[in-house]
């Protein structure tokens, strides 16, 4: 059981969390300065046999406590009746198993930095092993340069050492360089310690310069985790040093460790400045949707259109013309990059609103194979009786014309110089000649199935909104059954389905996927502590829809954690509840 760590904010695999000491820290942190100095880091109370680094053991650096996670809890409150500590295992990244404790050092870690794939692989395979609870040491290699790889990756505490030991040998630690001090003409920095001339300037100052340093690039990584932002920071930062870029890649290559950990929703913009963006989660895990579960359920012609800069894009001028023209006698579909191809009906859901990109007018290769590659699998997976590609040139028109190929589709375009021209709008208006109008109605339902679909799997829309009437004006879009009761509301924020209680006692009888959650013995008013809770599906992610029943209770409400998280945690909200009754 986890005493003195606690998550409370998750952004992927980083997360701010509170270890609870007589000065309580927020995380990811440095624990030397809260902590007694107490003699070697790797230290230990007993002797650890030969070729056996996972025995449990414990960290007196600093004021840890040594011993079993039993004798921890003893012998310290014999020595500091008036101070607690948390208990700290040390393990070996290939030998780490679950040991109780509140933390866990990983004592092979050194060999791992500058090697991208090794750190990966020592990340994931400890933090695979121990309780999702629990706090993640990595002692000995914290840099201003690296910290914040090591947050995003799951790293949750970190020491002083190697910014002391590189100052004291004469490197001066930035965000983007160590540059060897005699190298330095003047200070790049207004740090205490730098507020000095150059020649009065020491190692022992160039030792406390990166102390600074690096409290600085922690308190930048701990506000970007609470923005939901650190991956933005991150594709900037991490091109200061190669390895660190090639860790972040083998990173978006662990598909199951991160996806598991990244919210579905979020409120926060991602920042589509590079081309890795494309292999992020949010944006990998959209054009899979798009493409695997999303199904077009019009009978109208398809028109291929530019994205825009506003979102979502219906609200653009763009695109406001381009209605004006179609009048809903085709069914729209918008290409962009990153995120692939974004249909009319899921246009709000995250992250297709949520983006901002460069736009320079050209397209890298890379993202003309990505574009294409989803274009052509949605394709594959829904037919249409004509294909309009309303697109300027060049990366537009080239992606479109891959697929063309590839499919053998004979597709029609419309654009002569720009989409917004006089000509180029009078040919889409000529291509869509005779075409029959779908109605406000068929737009509004096919939109919430498209919703449910996308959020609970290949054909949810059909088994809980066959039969169903829709009130307010989308995208406030109220779902009624025949008997006018509530079950959902589209929340255009997000672009997601929240459930009332009816909602969810539908879900249940249905054939859709459901997300559950498992209580103990009582009735949660606001929110569900994860000691609470018995079991929950482990496909759950942060910020879905769950349904939550226990021997009181039946309920429905919103995850903030995921499903394994929420059985292996001791503390923490699992999620929020939005409606109850007892049972």
């Amino acid at each position: 059981m986890t005493d003195y760590f606690e998550v409370h904010e998750r952004d992927g695999a980083a997360r701010i969390g509170e270890l609870r000491l007589a000065d309580a820290r927020t995380t990811p942190a440095l624990v030397d300065d809260i902590l007694e100095d107490a003699g070697s880091l790797w230290a230990t109370d007993r002797d650890v046999p030969e070729g056996d680094e996972s025995t449990l053991t414990v960290l007196p650096h600093r004021g840890f406590p040594g011993g079993t996670a039993e004798e921890v809890q003893a012998s310290f409150a014999v020595e500091h009746p008036d101070v607690e500590f948390p208990s700290v295992a040390v393990i070996s990244s290939e030998t780490a198993e679950d040991h109780g404790t509140d933390a866990y050092a990983v004592s092979d870690v050194q060999s791992a930095m500058g090697h991208g794939a090794a750190l990966v692989e020592t990340v994931v395979n400890v933090r695979e092993s121990i309780p999702a609870d629990t706090a993640l040491y990595f002692s000995g290699v914290a840099t201003p340069r690296n910290v914040a790889l090591l947050a995003y990756a799951g790293v949750d505490l970190f020491d002083e050492t190697a910014a002391v030991i590189k100052g004291t040998e004469g490197r001066y630690l930035t965000t983007d360089e160590a540059y060897f001090l005699e190298d330095l003409e003047e200070l790049p920095c207004s740090c205490p310690a730098c507020q000095q001339s150059r020649e009065e300037f020491t190692r022992e100052d160039c030792a406390e310069h990166n102390r600074n340093a690096l409290q600085a690039e922690l308190g930048i990584v701990r506000r970007r985790i609470r923005d939901g932002r650190l991956r933005d920071y991150l594709e900037g930062q991490a091109r200061q040093d190669q390895w660190l870029t090639a860790a972040m890649r083998e990173l978006d290559s662990q598909w199951g460790y991160l996806e598991e950990r990244t919210p579905i929703l979020r409120d926060s913009q991602i920042s589509a400045a590079t081309e890795d963006t494309l292999r992020r989660v949010e944006i990998q895990r959209y054009a899979d949707r798009v493409t695997s579960r999303y199904r077009n359920r019009f009978d109208n012609p398809l028109v291929l259109v530019p994205c825009s800069a506003a979102k979502p894009y219906s609200e653009s001028q763009s695109h406001r013309q381009f209605h004006d023209v179609i009048q809903w006698r085709a069914h729209l579909v918008s290409m962009t990059s990153p995120i692939g191809v974004v249909p009319q009906e899921l246009e709000t859901t995250y992250p297709a609103q949520h983006y901002d990109t460069v736009v320079t007018g050209r397209w890298s290769e890379d993202e003309k194979q990505f574009v294409s590659s989803v274009l052509e699998r949605y394709l594959e997976r829904n037919e249409y009786s004509k294909i309009i590609a309303h697109v300027p040139g060049e990366g537009y028109r080239d992606i479109v014309g891959r697929v063309e190929e590839s499919l053998d589709l004979d597709i029609t375009y419309t654009v002569a110089e720009h989409p917004t021209d006089d000509e180029s709008l009078a040919n889409l208006g000529e291509a869509l000649s005779g075409e029959l109008k779908y109605s406000k109605r068929e737009r509004e339902h096919n939109t919430v199935r498209a919703i449910a679909d996308y959020l609970l799997g290949d054909g949810a829309g059909d088994d809980l909104f066959a039969d169903i009437q829709t009130t307010s004006r989308y995208p406030k879009i109220q779902v009624r059954d025949r008997e006018d009761t509530q079950l959902a509301t589209m929340v255009p924020q997000y672009g997601t389905l929240s459930f009332t209680l009816e909602g969810a006692k539908r879900w249940l009888e249905s054939d859709a996927p459901t997300k559950r959650v498992e209580i103990d013995g009582f009735v949660p008013h606001g929110s569900v502590l994860a000691p609470g809770v018995v079991d929950a599906d482990e496909d759950i992610r942060v910020g879905d829809e769950v349904i939550v029943e226990g021997p009181k209770a039946f309920a429905i409400g919103r995850a903030e954690m995921f499903g394994r998280e929420m059985t292996e945690s001791t503390r923490g909200i699992a999620c929020e509840i939005r409606h109850v009754e007892e049972t």
